[in-house]
Parts: structure tokens; C-alpha cells; sequence
């Protein structure tokens, strides 16, 4: 247990959202790999990954009660690491629905929280998307659906980055600014 000499002062926790195909994960691992502080950088596939039994695609109407705990597991991990000193990079399909958690956690411990949206136009999106293998998500409907859920982000419409004609090193200095402004934290 280290005492209050050795302790790092809370890291910031920082979703990192969109809709499949947006590029969350190569802006992800650009930008963690710019900070200087000590950083966790985790994809929310991960969290869902762990069920073993009984899992249902996160995007269908009947797997709520299985979101709901994911995202209170994911936000009670991401708070563990802030709260030990890393900054925390969260990438997933997080909409405005899974602030609550994050909040919460966030205010209990006392940590800044920032949300940002990376939003290609859909033609893009669905460029970037369906091609990919693996088990990444590839069907249109499902894509096409999780990208209108981030159209209309109301008061948070300035956290969305339109990254359709930026590189990844373009999306990742908008990222950085972005966060060194303020302009993704959200006012506790």
C-alpha cells in the first residue's frame, strides 16, 4: 500500500465513443501513446468478451439487463484505474444512455470525466465498417442504426469530432485540444 508520499495524484477517465467503424480504436492507441502520464487504454469489446455464456449482441433490443451490468462493471473498473493514478481511455458505442454510470462512479471519487463522439458521415462510416473482418460488426442496419443514435447529441453536440476527412493523426490533435480546452469534460 503506498503512502501519501508515493501516491499519484487521480488520473481523468475519457470516453472515447462512436458508432462501429468510426475509428475509436486506431485514435485510441495514436493518441494513448502521446501521453506522458501512466495511461490504460481499454476497448469495451473487452468487457463483453468475458461473458461466456449467455452473451447477446450488445446492439439488440433484449440484451438491456446484459448492457446494463457491463456498463456498470466497465465503470466501476475505469474509476479504479483513475483513482490509482491513470489517466483512462475507454473506447466503446458508448450514447448519451450510458453517461449515468460514468457520472455517478466519476462524482463519487472526486474524478474529471470527458466524452467525446468520433462521427464520420455515414457513407464514410459504412466505408470504414463493412469491410472489416473478424468479429468486428460488418452489417449495414446495425451500423447505419448506431450511427444515427449520435446524430443528435443535444447539449453535447460539441463533443462530436467529424473525422470523415481527417487522418488519425489529424482526429488525434482535435483529441488533444479538445481535452486540453475543456471542451469534452462534463460539468459535474
Amino acid at each position: 500500500m503506498p503512502n501519501a508520499a508515493t501516491a499519484m495524484p487521480p488520473g481523468d477517465l475519457i470516453l472515447l465513443s462512436g458508432p462501429p467503424g468510426s475509428g475509436k480504436s486506431t485514435v485510441s492507441e495514436a493518441f494513448v501513446a502521446t501521453f506522458e502520464r501512466p495511461t490504460v487504454l481499454s476497448h469495451t469489446d473487452t468487457f463483453y468478451s468475458w461473458i461466456r455464456k449467455g452473451y447477446i449482441p450488445p446492439y439488440l433490443p433484449e440484451s438491456d439487463r446484459q448492457n446494463r451490468v457491463v456498463m456498470s462493471v466497465m465503470a466501476e473498473a475505469a474509476c479504479a484505474y483513475a483513482v490509482g493514478g491513470y489517466d483512462t481511455v475507454l473506447e466503446g458505442v458508448f450514447g448519451l444512455w450510458a453517461l449515468d454510470w460514468f457520472e455517478s462512479a466519476c462524482r463519487e471519487r472526486g474524478l474529471v470525466l470527458h466524452y467525446l463522439v468520433l462521427r464520420p458521415r455515414l457513407e464514410v462510416l459504412l466505408a470504414r465498417a463493412t469491410p472489416r473482418g473478424g468479429d468486428e460488426l460488418t452489417q449495414v442496419e446495425p451500423v447505419t442504426d448506431m450511427h444515427g443514435m449520435f446524430q443528435d447529441l443535444g447539449e453535447l453536440e460539441g463533443h462530436a469530432i467529424d473525422s470523415s476527412d481527417q487522418s488519425v493523426e489529424q482526429t488525434v490533435a482535435e483529441v488533444a485540444a479538445g481535452l486540453k480546452s475543456g471542451r469534452f469534460m462534463l460539468k459535474p
